[in-house]
């Protein structure tokens, strides 16, 4: 597999490209079908697959103030994609002198001239070019002058939702962690730099935490999640609560994991933590000692939690 940041990177041809070109945050069950789709029509032409991504998030440069928070930060984005099994990422900087491309010289300029393009699938409802005024229909036209073959992949539902971007934000807001999950194809996740905190955890409550200084800008609803903890040394099982901490009413937003047998010193390191449920809201306790006995009836929620997906795990049959 091999990432590219420039188009001038390009110094040899490539074989055959099969592309799809799309933000693909999240890289969510609709976006891997596009992939799916791709690497199936590459091995077809003896070609490669290739993903066309952009980095920052175009809307971030156009609309600021209307960009949603991220699903997947660029870096977990790009090794997502990686891991869908494409041979080349193209991961474009995204810039309003880009935006300014017309369609015609979008498709004419770089993917007929530049990457020399021989198939191209895209989701149904695909825009592109300045002001998004290329759409499927001129490029399969576009496809027939230039001699490039055009799939159009129609939409992704599951359960009767439609799969998108939009809607795994809001499930993810709204602390949905299993639909959100049914549509993201794996347990949401954020990561972020271990920092010192408050010394609450361990002083006063009896159970020590790491405080998340988070890089992911979607973060999930307030409240207290069961959760996989992935550090340097393993795979863990915690407990997350995220808030304001309501009992001390000192108003400072966290994110505080309890991680289950555990006591290495983590501040200073990047973590992962992965939501596998929600346990319960946030709310404030009349003592130190009702939020401490309550947090006891978290851990062993969150452990019953996770015997179940074990359980479950177990009596699933293996994959085809």
């Amino acid at each position: 597999m091999t990432t590219l940041y420039s188009l001038d990177q390009l110094e040899n041809p490539l074989v055959n490209p099969v592309l799809t070109i799309g933000n693909f945050d999240g890289v969510h069950r609709g976006h891997l079908a596009l992939f799916d789709a791709v690497k199936s029509r590459a091995r077809e032409i003896d070609g490669q697959s290739v993903v066309l991504t952009f980095d920052p998030h175009p809307i971030k440069v156009m609309k600021p103030q209307n960009a949603p928070p991220l699903i997947t930060p660029t870096e977990q984005k790009l090794q997502l994609i990686e891991v869908a099994g494409i041979d080349v990422i193209l991961c474009l900087r995204f810039t309003r002198e880009f935006a300014s491309l017309s369609a015609a010289d979008f498709i004419q300029n770089i993917l007929v001239r530049k990457i020399g393009i021989r198939e191209l699938v895209v989701g149904y409802d695909y825009a592109f070019g300045r002001n998004r005024e290329g759409n499927t229909a001129s490029l399969k036209a576009a496809g027939r002058k230039f001699g490039f073959k055009v799939h159009v992949m129609d939409p992704i539902r599951i359960d009767s939702t439609l799969v998108s971007s939009t809607a795994i934000r809001q499930l993810v807001q709204a602390g949905q962690l299993d639909e959100a999950k049914k549509l993201l194809g794996r347990n949401y996740q954020i990561t972020g730099i271990v920092k010192t905190g408050m010394n609450r955890g361990g002083r006063l409550l009896g159970f020590p935490t790491a405080n998340l200084n988070v890089v992911d800008e979607l973060v999930p609803q307030r409240g207290v999640y069961a959760v996989q903890v992935l550090t340097d040394s393993g795979s863990y099982q915690g407990v997350t609560n995220i808030g304001y901490n309501p009992t001390f009413e000192n108003n400072a937003f966290s994110i505080e994991t309890h991680i289950l047998d555990f006591n290495e010193n983590l501040v200073g390191k990047t973590i992962r933590v992965r939501f596998i449920a929600r346990i319960r809201q946030e709310r404030k306790f009349e003592s130190v000692a009702a939020l401490a006995e309550q947090i006891r009836k978290d851990i062993l929620q969150a452990q019953a939690i996770f015997a179940r997906n074990h359980e479950r795990s177990e009596t699933e049959p293996p994959a085809a």
